[in-house]
């Protein structure tokens, strides 16, 4: 009990830590609190896990995504000429994935037993998520064991694809793609945090927070509330609903001015994406890591995530799409929506917030019917 106590005490309060250090520590600042963050969860769920782990895991990285989501929209500003952008840039994601599942299944998946099932399943859970690939998985009747298989890879590798983004990709994309200037790219707000917000705001107190931030902190756990429960009715589509009301109420309350103006939403916002970050982090068990069965499987799986990616970067060259919208894009098929606020964060541009939402959304509703059919048309193959 003691160990579970501790536990999550460390995944709440290493944030501030890390904030601050990257305050004091130049070198650190520049890596950024995300990355130093997954570093130090890394380190973590493979040092230490006491036996409630798992437990807290879930219920910590469950929570602090939906906080997350609305206190970082209620600041957000929309405009029209964006709408082009971001379609074709939703578009281009879930056709890179598409393309590069059949070039997978030439390569690696005529090789593997029920190869055209498993393309199935990874365009179901790489355009949408997870429950789409367990939704796939029992319509195509795939055994028990290639599920788990072909799950336990997609952790490892997913967990290799976002290191690599937050690591060097941003950067790296950023210079080969054409960029555009972000209202909220603002370096300031890297660090920022409850006790760091701007340097003319200074360090409220407790109360002076609360003040302050009571009301959207309010509306952010109703609107938690609201899409919960009518999620819930939803039954089989809890996750695309309550996605999808989270981000068109906490869009709706951002035009609530009263709301909108109040000055720690993002600071908030961004201290449960870094409870997040550390958390998700921890719980890549590197113990588990078994390369021994199925390494067709393994190399069918990588070059699905790092070609779409790849393969994204180069059709957004070709439409003129900015890097920040594009990486999005991909990490929220990739990865699904609850990460998108993570990779917001690590770009320090909350402005690609709604499009990779919208991304994940879409792939929620789309991944079951592309991945019959796309199982469907390997079989031709």
């Amino acid at each position: 009990m003691f160990g579970n106590i501790l536990l999550i005490l460390v995944y709440i309060l290493a944030p501030a830590c890390v904030l601050w250090l990257c305050r004091k520590v130049s070198w650190l600042g520049k890596i950024g609190p995300v990355l130093v963050l997954y570093i130090l969860g890394i380190i973590l769920g493979n040092v230490w896990r006491p036996s409630g782990m798992a437990a807290i895991q879930e219920a910590l990285s469950s929570a602090a995504v939906p906080l997350a989501i609305p206190l970082m929209l209620f600041g957000c500003t929309f405009r029209r000429g964006e709408t082009r952008s971001h379609l074709l840039a939703i578009v281009l994601g879930m056709v890179s994935v598409i393309l590069m599942v059949v070039a997978g299944y030439l390569v690696f998946g005529k090789h593997i037993p029920d190869g055209a099932k498993i393309g199935g399943m990874l365009t179901g859970v790489y355009t949408g998520g997870t429950v789409n690939l367990a939704a796939i998985k029992q319509m195509l009747g795939v055994t028990e064991e290639t599920f788990i298989l072909l799950n336990s890879y997609d952790m490892v590798v997913s967990f290799l694809y976002l290191t690599f983004l937050i690591a060097i990709g941003i950067k790296l994309f950023r210079k080969f793609l054409p960029g555009r200037p972000t209202e909220s790219s603002r370096p300031s707000e890297t660090c920022a945090t409850l006790g760091a917000i701007k340097e003319d705001t200074g360090k409220p107190s407790l109360g002076a927070y609360l003040r302050e931030e009571w009301l959207p902190l309010l509306v952010t756990v109703g609107i938690i509330g609201v899409s919960a429960g009518i999620g819930l009715l939803a039954k089989g589509w809890f996750m695309t609903v309550f996605i999808l009301l989270l981000t068109t109420l906490g869009i709706a309350a951002s035009f609530w001015k009263t709301v909108r103006q109040r000055r720690y939403n993002e600071p908030t916002a961004m201290y449960f994406i870094y409870v997040f970050s550390i958390v998700v982090a921890s719980m890549a068990d590197l113990g588990k890591l078994d390369l021994s069965g199925g390494l067709n499987m393994l190399g069918y799986l990588t070059l699905v995530i790092f070609g779409s990616l790849l393969l994204n970067v180069l059709l957004a060259k070709l439409f003129r799409l900015d890097a920040d919208t594009t990486v999005v894009c991909s990490v929220s098929f990739i990865c699904s929506p609850p990460f998108v606020p993570m990779m917001s964060a690590a770009m320090k541009n909350d402005r690609v917030l709604v499009v990779g939402l919208t991304a994940g959304i879409i792939g929620y509703a789309a991944g079951n019917y592309l991945g019959f059919i796309i199982s469907q048309l390997l079989t031709l193959l």
